[in-house]
């Protein structure tokens, strides 16, 4: 009897995540789409629909925000897939070390993190407005790759190590080694750094408005601007826009996971 009730009991440790849930996630959804699909008085509408598709400035917008993403990705990966190896190494006892080095900086407020690197482009001559571009990357590139190195890190520590070895007692080249073993065999932390990386910066608007001055308005700060102007219909649209693209940018992830599993991750 005691432990059937126990059971029971347990079920009523779920309500306050559900609560959390059902307030914090669930009903703001539900009023982003309300406010996506009706206008002024409350009545459906598409208006917000079209006035994005033919609106140039928001398309624009859009693009840049996707070539930001992508690039930021891919710099991410560029620079964090080494340092991971690096650091997954078993030859290095200071591994542990380095990883807490790149971790430290997420404890400081996101905010704070992003005007030091501002203070620190000015000095060099590259902030101030003179290299929009540039800065903007450098403070992305900045502040996300720990999600590039720490997904990476975890998943080369439990590579079997015997494939490896395996490949190169078979004749394969160094190079070949690390392509068609290793990058096979960390392909779910690629993907998982891929969606960690992108999706976050195609929503930021402070990176971009802190280190361009202004010069680079990303769907973050469209958003942002939107609704601090009182537009809650276009802004919620732009936002159901973005969930959009996250959402697919999720199940393309996971359809690439299926995939590797599938065929075993190796080529």
């Amino acid at each position: 009897m005691s432990k059937l009730s126990f059971r029971f009991s347990r079920k009523y440790l779920a309500i306050p995540y559900a609560v959390f849930l059902l307030c914090f996630i669930i009903v703001p959804l539900l009023l982003i789409i309300y406010y996506a699909f009706t206008n002024g008085g409350g009545e459906f509408s598409l208006n917000n629909l079209n006035k994005f598709f033919t609106d140039p400035t928001k398309l624009n917008v859009l693009f840049v925000s996707l070539l930001i993403g992508f690039m930021n990705t891919a710099i991410c990966l560029i620079i964090g897939y080494p340092l991971a190896y690096f650091l997954a190494s078993k030859r290095y006892n200071i591994n542990k070390i380095m990883v807490l080095l790149f971790i430290m900086p997420m404890w400081i407020n996101f905010v704070l993190r992003t005007g030091a690197t501002r203070d620190l482009l000015v000095w060099i001559g590259l902030g101030g407005g003179h290299y929009p571009i540039l800065a903007t990357m450098i403070g992305m590139a900045y502040n996300y790759l720990p999600f590039v190195i720490l997904p990476l890190y975890t998943t080369m520590l439990k590579m079997d190590q015997s494939l490896i070895e395996a490949a190169s007692d078979l004749g394969a080249t160094p190079k070949q080694v690390f392509f068609k073993t290793v990058v096979p065999l960390s392909s779910p932390g690629i993907v998982s750094a891929a969606t960690m990386v992108f999706m976050p910066t195609m929503s930021s608007y402070v990176i971009s408005d802190v280190l361009s001055e202004g010069q680079i308005i990303l769907f973050g700060n469209s958003i942002y601007l939107n609704f601090s102007q009182g537009q809650w219909n276009d802004g919620s649209f732009m936002a159901f826009v973005l969930l959009v693209i996250i959402l697919v940018s999720m199940l393309f992830t996971k359809n690439v996971k299926k995939d590797e599993d599938a065929r075993g991750s190796i080529w």
